[in-house]
């Protein structure tokens, strides 16, 4: 009898934990926005099919980074997922600087990005480059204000 509620338990537990380990597709599809640094991140790591408006001779990608009202942007040129984390590799648009990072879910619509190697974000802000913090927050939005 132990064995049977042993055997049934782990059975339960094991189907459980993988369960609770499934990403939906929608994870790391969407609108992430950072309102103390005025940034945003687009992405569709799923598809990527991402287009950048302003700067579509890059054709479909993953996501990118920019800052609102402007027309400079981190592009993800790659990425990898496992569970609610993704390892990104990032280029600004001139092709001069490049970092890696990760993407992690803290839960359905928070998001925190930090970078691990490579250059810094910066981001024109007023007429100056301001480099953005290596770990910063996101909140998923619906859709682009």
């Amino acid at each position: 009898m132990k064995r049977i509620f042993f055997s049934l338990f782990l059975f339960l537990a094991t189907f459980l934990t993988g369960y609770a380990q499934v990403a939906d597709s929608t994870m790391f599809k969407g609108y992430l926005q950072n309102k103390e640094y005025n940034v945003y991140m687009q992405i569709n790591f799923y598809d990527q099919d991402v287009v950048i408006s302003w700067e579509d001779m890059y054709g479909s990608l993953p996501g990118f980074l920019a800052k609102e009202g402007g027309n400079f942007c981190w592009i993800i040129t790659d990425v990898s997922m496992e569970g609610r984390q993704a390892q990104l590799e990032m280029v600004n648009d001139y092709g001069s600087e490049d970092l890696t990072a990760t993407l992690t879910q803290v839960n359905d619509s928070t998001y925190t990005l930090r970078q691990r190697t490579g250059s810094t974000i910066k981001v024109p802000n007023n007429g100056k480059w301001q480099k953005l913090p290596s770990t910063l927050s996101f909140t998923k939005r619906k859709t682009k204000k």
